[in-house]
């Protein structure tokens, strides 16, 4: 994770969080007040979100210290404490929010996709995310699905080209398309096509696209059609993947599964603080 980045990011969710002060902590605990707040986790799954606890603190005030019981990847059990802090109480207090908000959210995707990863062990088969991230928080978010066992998909609109059907539309044609595109952007960029029909998937495979993605296709259809499609090519499902589902996917041979769920509609872990006073600065 690119940690200056992280920070940048925290100030600005505690410029919008914390604005021109805490009005509780600041009216109810002296400036000299200090305390001590642990992480801990509710409920058992990955952790995600180390350096969001040790950045974010740092963050709201340098000189609270820091202490982490878990690791990014590692399991948290119900009950565990997951990290404790140490210092001023209002800066400790006016910083829980936004931390625990990101890694609540960070281990429920972590968690959501080692289970997902679980389920396709058996197989060669990836899975990775979409762009279907929180706006904002697409870094954590990805972050995330690595820290589980994940892969990432494009990081943005930016790192590769994603064909879909306003813009085959538009080209008029899979051939048009991705002509046009291998004669202006650089040749380090991945082409990725987005099919439907077994005649879209010739198109795709004499275009020579980069990347295949068969779009809400059935696993049956997948393994009929893998064998089109040259083992440079890379080959990607998407849509209709669920707990249920996804093994079923993973038989096919496909190199990728990408899941918009890992992200888009996961529910965030419960992961609490609590803080107990140790007493006054000097």
């Amino acid at each position: 994770m690119n940690r200056m980045k992280l920070a940048s990011m925290l100030e600005q969710f505690f410029i919008e969080d914390v604005g021109d002060g805490d009005l509780s902590a600041n009216t109810l605990f002296p400036p000299d007040a200090l305390g001590e707040m642990q992480i801990i986790a509710k409920t058992a799954g990955i952790f995600c979100g180390t350096d969001v606890i040790t950045q974010g603190f740092h963050v709201m005030n340098p000189a609270i210290e820091v202490t982490c019981y878990v690791q990014d990847g590692e399991r948290m059990e119900d009950q565990q404490v997951l990290a404790v802090a140490r210092g001023p109480v209002r800066s400790l207090l006016s910083a829980e929010r936004v931390i625990l908000n990101c890694i609540q959210r960070m281990s429920a995707i972590a968690t959501k996709t080692a289970q997902l990863t679980k389920l396709i062990s058996g197989s060669d088969t990836r899975v990775c995310d979409t762009r279907k991230t929180a706006p904002g928080l697409r870094m954590l978010d990805k972050y995330a699905v690595r820290t589980g066992g994940g892969f990432n998909h494009r990081n943005g609109l930016y790192d590769a080209v994603m064909l879909k059907d306003n813009h085959l539309a538009y080209a008029g044609s899979i051939t048009n398309a991705v002509a046009q595109l291998r004669s202006r952007l650089g040749h380090t960029v991945k082409i990725e096509v987005e099919i439907e029909t077994l005649e879209q998937l010739k198109e795709a495979v004499k275009a020579e696209a980069d990347i295949i993605m068969f779009d809400n296709r059935l696993p049956e259809q997948i393994t009929e059609w893998l064998p089109l499609v040259p083992p440079h090519i890379i080959t990607e499902a998407s849509g209709m993947i669920t707990e249920e589902t996804i093994e079923a996917y993973g038989n096919t041979g496909i190199d990728y599964i990408s899941v918009g769920a890992l992200t888009h509609s996961v529910i965030a872990a419960d992961i609490s603080a609590t803080l107990q006073l140790t007493g006054q600065g000097d």
